[in-house]
């Protein structure tokens, strides 16, 4: 981890390598199409769409921790926690789906 404190432009510094992880994941995602197009066997396509879902919830947790340790840490710093939690434990629902 990086000694300087985190803020709000840690999405913006990270942007470069999350757009990197979609793309991959985008061609993940066509790769299966082409996989179900050419009618592959079941469990190699179920095998491929773990892989994706998996490297969807690795994309979204780094989400959640920048949102964590810039937004929600500068919402509390600057008096609007309440919101910033209640925010926090909404996206955190939806995301526990």
């Amino acid at each position: 981890m990086d000694s300087q404190p985190v803020t709000e432009s840690r999405y913006r510094r990270d942007n470069a390598a999350l757009l990197h992880r979609l793309r991959k994941i985008e061609g993940q995602v066509r790769g299966v199409q082409r996989m179900v197009e050419e009618d592959r066997y079941c469990v190699d396509v179920l095998v491929q769409l773990a892989a994706i879902r998996s490297a969807v919830q690795a994309v979204g947790q780094s989400l959640l921790e920048s949102h964590v340790r810039g937004c929600v840490t500068s919402a509390l710093q600057h008096g609007d926690g309440e919101r910033a939690v209640t925010e926090l434990l909404e996206v955190l629902a939806q995301f526990a789906r």
